[in-house]
């Protein structure tokens, strides 16, 4: 009884929040992975552009809300998820016409990139603060929970119980459907084939009659629908804070270049390797000790490696690491 109360625990505050954040984080840096892959520059405006499409969803959420519409038992973000992809793409294909054009007719290098999205990334953080503020936003409505503790005690009788949060769910849920759907198109359809072959060899490409700037736009749109919905779920499940969405560049970086910039598969894998690093990391372990050691042994302490503040820390850390002994990636060797 006290290894399922153990494990309870360990559900409960380790592999259902880590499942959650890493399919939120995987979501990140599939969008970073694509913009590395296809433009490739590593594009720092990633979280900022999160944001915006977050705040973009909010706006209408807010909106629905005013006038009654809902989902039911679902967020009302739902709904406002589509309207919210639309004007993010509107703004990011904006950005690419009004700024990274002119650089990529200039056939300038990739650092330039690079700094270029340093801009955009201050710009579109300002905004973001300057239309919604600095604080703290909660959208989420609709039902809060699928299982809560109490119904889980009730059913099993354990000391311990799991809650399973509707938005931890529809995390997961939206996740495999988005990425299913990215997969599907990127292997399947005439546009992703030729995305991949741009990827590939640009000038190979060229030759072959495949469109760049249509390749481009098919990127920044499909980039702004990852960039969105990552950023709704992760505002969904915590809350939306504009200054939060800049500090998640950093895992999600951090989740591309572990898995292999510029491959798709490898940052599904990075944003899981990251999110449940994250969390065991600054987890207390003593709750799920005291039910698996003797009486004797139970820990005093927290039994915390770290707290939850160095969070961040640890993706740095891992990041590091990485960079030293495996510079490619976990996935060398492939591309979109």
């Amino acid at each position: 009884m006290d290894f399922l109360n153990a494990l309870v625990a360990l559900s409960n505050f380790v592999l259902v929040p880590a499942i959650a954040y890493g399919s939120q984080l995987a979501l990140g840096a599939l969008g970073v992975t694509l913009i590395y892959g296809i433009l490739r520059f590593s594009n720092f405006a990633h979280g900022d552009t999160m944001a915006f499409g977050t705040m973009a969803t909010i706006l209408i959420t807010w909106g629905f809300q005013s006038v009654g519409i809902s989902a039911g038992p679902l967020p009302t973000a739902l709904l406002a998820l589509p309207f919210g992809i639309a004007v993010c793409a509107a703004l990011i294909l904006f950005t690419d016409k009004t700024v990274y054009k002119f650089y990529r007719q200039q056939k300038a290098k990739p650092v330039i990139f690079v700094i270029v999205s340093l801009g955009v990334m201050f710009i579109m953080n300002g905004l973001v603060r300057f239309i919604i503020g600095p604080n703290d936003q909660r959208f989420s409505d609709g039902e809060r929970f699928i299982i809560s503790v109490r119904e889980f005690k009730a059913l099993t009788g354990l000391r311990e119980g799991l809650a399973i949060k509707t938005t931890q769910g529809l995390t997961v849920i939206t996740a495999v459907i988005v990425v299913a759907l990215l997969f599907y198109f990127l292997n399947r359809t005439r546009t992703g084939k030729s995305m991949r072959a741009y990827s590939d060899n640009e000038d190979l490409a060229l030759l072959s009659g495949i469109n760049p700037e249509r390749v481009v736009m098919v990127t920044w749109l499909i980039v702004a629908a990852l960039a969105t919905v990552a950023g709704v779920l992760y505002g969904l499940d915590k809350s939306f804070k504009p200054f939060v969405y800049f500090q998640l560049l950093l895992p999600i970086f951090a989740a591309a270049i572990v898995g292999g910039l510029g491959n798709p598969l490898g940052a599904i894998a990075g944003g899981f390797v990251i999110a449940f690093s994250e969390v065991t990391i600054t987890y207390a372990w003593k709750k799920v000790a005291g039910y698996l050691l003797p009486e004797a042994l139970e820990p005093s302490s927290l039994v915390q490696l770290l707290s939850t503040d160095y969070k961040f820390a640890v993706s740095f850390v891992i990041l590091l690491i990485v960079l030293l002994f495996k510079p490619t990636g976990l996935f060398a060797g492939k591309s979109v």
